[in-house]
């Protein structure tokens, strides 16, 4: 299935950098690998699907469109805005952390 074209803003980039480096460093390599290839998963899967993420944290932020996926096998959450031709990644955050703080700007990144 061909999904709608993904582009990964600049501070979610920083997001997977830092997570990437975190499972590394503290888990191993494999660790790190598999948290890479769920995330591609992930990706993939708003692509193919960009509606079915929650709308949740749309509501709570009140940023419209915003949705969250979180990431199977790890604590994380994708937040993403879906457009009619594209979608725009905005961050890559922990779940358990405070998402309203960590949002704040995210829409200028």
């Amino acid at each position: 299935m061909t999904g709608r074209p993904l582009f990964v803003r600049a501070r979610a980039d920083a997001d997977v950098r830092a997570a990437v480096d975190y499972y590394h460093k503290q888990a191993g390599p494999d660790v790190a690998s598999r948290f890479v290839d769920r995330l591609q998963r992930t990706y993939r899967s708003i692509s193919e699907a960009p509606d079915t993420g929650s709308p949740r944290w749309s509501h709570e932020l009140s940023v419209p469109g915003l949705r969250a996926m979180r990431m199977r096998g790890f604590p994380w959450l994708v937040f993403y805005l879906a457009f009619d031709h594209r979608v725009e990644v905005l961050r890559l955050l922990d779940a358990r952390s405070d998402i309203p703080a960590w949002m704040g700007g995210s829409r200028d990144a």
